[in-house]
């Protein structure tokens, strides 16, 4: 009897496994259905969370919103027909005698100003940040043009000087308020230079570009000595499309650069 008993109870433990067997199949069976029905990946999961609340619409989510551009200014135009003194000076004379002088067979030969660069370097600025903004509004004074901050391309520790920092400003003329800004230059501020005795001759770099040096930028009637932070000087490069420094020179000196002799 006593080896009857465990057989007897064996035997219902089974049929206890048997009968609570099939709960588990339904669950699991149950769990598949609703995978199977619940979408998937993550443009299911951004739909749920859309119909949540108000939302941006998909697509907004996430982008980078640009800034509003700002209203630009209305460049500066000269009047129909209108043509500064200097240039109608090139036009109608200067161009016939160096046609005469060197022979061109073509007009497009003629050499002629292209451009007018006037740049300042400021080291001092490091320390006081007050000199370059000064620098650069009496630079627009001069100029009539916005002027643009120059920076360090490299960094030296002797001067104190590191990358990208603002040590300069410049700015690039041409056209019509590049011949304004020559005939100022040549009639009016270089008169004005303490025992001005002429300019250096022999300052062209060899392609027909001439280099002029101004040591005080209070010769020029625009400024006003009492409202300058500094007395300053700036570099005047004159680019031309002259292929010698003979042909620049005499185009210089007939629009009135007052050479040293």
């Amino acid at each position: 009897m006593s080896k009857e008993k465990p057989a007897a109870a064996e035997d219902a433990a089974q049929e206890t496994k048997g009968a609570a067997d099939p709960a588990p199949v339904k669950e699991q069976s149950q769990k598949k259905q609703r995978n199977e029905e619940a979408p998937r990946g993550e443009n299911a999961q951004k739909g749920a969370k859309a119909q949540k609340g108000d939302k941006q619409p998909k697509g907004q989510k996430g982008q980078r919103q640009e800034p509003e551009s700002k209203p630009k200014g209305k460049p500066v135009v000269d009047p129909p027909g209108y043509k500064p003194r200097l240039k109608a000076l090139f036009l109608d004379t200067v161009a016939k005698d160096l046609k005469e002088e060197f022979s061109y067979k073509s007009t497009m030969q003629i050499p002629r100003v292209s451009k007018i660069i006037v740049s300042m370097g400021l080291g001092e600025a490091i320390v006081n940040k007050k000199l370059l903004d000064s620098a650069t509004q009496e630079m627009m004074q001069i100029t009539g043009r916005k002027a643009v901050r120059t920076k360090a391309k490299k960094s030296i520790a002797t001067f104190k000087v590191r990358k990208e920092q603002e040590i300069g400003a410049m700015v690039t003329l041409r056209g019509n308020v590049m011949y304004e800004f020559l005939d100022r230059l040549v009639n009016v501020a270089m008169p004005r230079i303490k025992d001005f005795r002429g300019a250096n001759p022999n300052a062209f770099d060899g392609h027909g570009n001439y280099s002029l040096g101004v040591t005080e930028q209070i010769i020029f009637p625009e400024i006003d000595y009492d409202k300058i932070e500094r007395v300053s000087g700036m570099n005047i490069a004159v680019v031309t499309t002259a292929k010698t420094d003979q042909e620049a020179r005499s185009l210089l000196a007939r629009l009135g650069m007052p050479f040293r002799k």
